[in-house]
């Protein structure tokens, strides 16, 4: 018996994965964007993480096969290798 993997399923997990990520890197972000003498510079970081995000979420929906999405999650830090 093999094992078929729903490809729909699996990038909705690493779309959950890549959110978390996102919100992570965010929260310390969220206090210094409150800061007027460090809200400019926040944005701007919060501007590269959007970015970022973006790319690794076309990079997710561009994916074909259950092997090329986990060697992504595991390149961008969103799941360990153990």
């Amino acid at each position: 018996m093999s094992i078929t993997i729903n490809m729909t399923i699996a990038k909705q997990i690493a779309h959950e994965a890549r959110r978390d990520a996102r919100n992570t890197a965010f929260a310390p972000l969220d206090i210094k964007a409150t800061i007027p003498a460090e809200a400019k510079q926040a944005e701007a970081q919060r501007a590269v993480i959007r970015s970022n995000d973006d790319e690794l979420q076309k990079s997710i929906d561009k994916v074909v096969n259950a092997d090329d999405l986990k060697n992504l999650m595991l390149k961008k830090g969103l799941i360990n290798s153990d």
